[in-house]
């Protein structure tokens, strides 16, 4: 990584790396950006096959960051994608400042080789934002992270948080704590392998894929109560079934917003609804830390969609299996939130329209 000016103006100038650490996620916070733009994020992405870089656009004096990135980059060979995770940063409404820093951006992805560049603002879906990255270059393209998803306000006393749920959501909450489910915190690196265990478990029961256990535990190396704090693992466990956890929630927090990352459960504890009070101590748990509202993290594409027009219970019978995970996340009494989505900005075109036609989820 460098400190290297990539150009200036009589007012700003572009930098890259120039902040990191405390001061790149004090600009993040005060923006309102997302955990996935933050300093954590890219040093957890460097230990997985990513190499990060921050590129700011900044005053000349004294030097506050105004819009920015993080950046990564994967290796393709000799080529790589580039890749801004819920970014960047800035107020799209301030369209020089816009060009500016994709200016910067697009000179150095071009300098290292990139095929395409892939970004997913952390802004809902508006007509106006999809035309003004039309006419900034970009091409909707297959999202990496979840576009469709529900968020939980977290602003009211809980007791109108449980009322805003589904009475079937309070009543399996309340059913795991009479069955004697107690969640605690994980505290080391053999809590996220038992975790792991699950996940594991989970995803072959489920069908999806999953990172390797180094990466859980650099995550709650990074994020976890012994660092950051912006990580809480949450292990459900049924006393008379041992020392095996039967559920476990992985949440991450940036204020205002926490999120449900990763989730998994055991076939063993599934009756007693673990991943019900699961949800309901990381709610808990965000609110204790300032956030406002909790992420669930994702909910399928194709239900969303239809949810806008049909009434919810409807879906049932026309959805599938995917309906079970909307209606687990929807019955916590959530907003239904669709993302601008992902777009990409191609440097080597038919390269781009390849990848993405092959694109797997990050």
């Amino acid at each position: 990584m460098s400190n290297d000016k990539l150009a200036t103006g009589p007012r700003h100038g572009i930098v890259v790396d120039a902040a990191q650490g405390s001061e790149w996620d004090s600009f993040v916070r005060a923006q309102g950006g997302h955990l996935l733009q933050t300093d954590g994020w890219a040093r957890l992405k460097q230990q997985h096959g990513w190499q990060p870089y921050r590129i700011a656009v900044v005053e000349q004096w004294p030097g506050r960051i105004l819009a920015g990135a993080l950046l990564l980059y994967r290796n393709l060979g000799p080529l790589r994608l580039a890749y801004i995770p819920r970014g960047p940063i800035v107020d799209w409404a301030d369209l020089p400042m816009v060009r500016q820093l994709f200016k910067a951006i697009h000179r150095h992805a071009r300098a290292h080789r990139a095929i395409t560049l892939t970004i997913e603002p952390n802004c809902e879906d508006d007509s106006n934002l999809r035309q003004r990255l039309g006419r900034l270059g970009f091409v909707a393209a297959p999202p990496l992270q979840p576009r469709n998803t529900i968020t939980v306000d977290l602003s009211p006393a809980d007791d109108v948080i449980l009322a805003a749920m589904k009475p079937k959501t309070r009543y399996n909450i309340r059913l795991a704590s009479r069955k004697g489910v107690q969640v605690t915190q994980a505290r080391n690196s053999a809590d996220v392998a038992a975790f792991y265990t699950m996940m594991q478990e989970t995803a072959a029961r489920d069908q999806f894929g999953i990172h390797t256990l180094a990466y859980y535990q650099d995550a709650f190396r990074i994020f976890g109560p012994s660092a950051s704090g912006q990580a809480a693992l949450f292990l459900a466990y049924l006393p008379e079934q041992g020392d095996a956890p039967i559920g476990g929630l992985f949440a991450l927090a940036q204020p205002p917003l926490g999120i449900y990352m990763y989730g998994a459960s055991s076939e063993r504890g599934r009756a007693a609804m673990p991943n019900h009070l699961l949800q309901w101590q990381a709610m808990q748990w965000a609110k204790s830390l300032g956030c406002t509202a909790y992420d669930m993290w994702g909910v399928p594409a194709d239900i969303a969609a239809a949810e806008a027009v049909h009434e919810g219970d409807e879906l049932q019978n026309v959805r599938g299996g995917l309906w079970g995970v909307y209606r687990f996340k929807q019955g916590f009494g959530g907003r239904l939130v669709n993302y601008v989505g992902a777009w990409d900005y191609d440097y080597l075109p038919l390269l781009g329209k390849l990848y993405r036609a092959r694109r797997p989820r990050e």
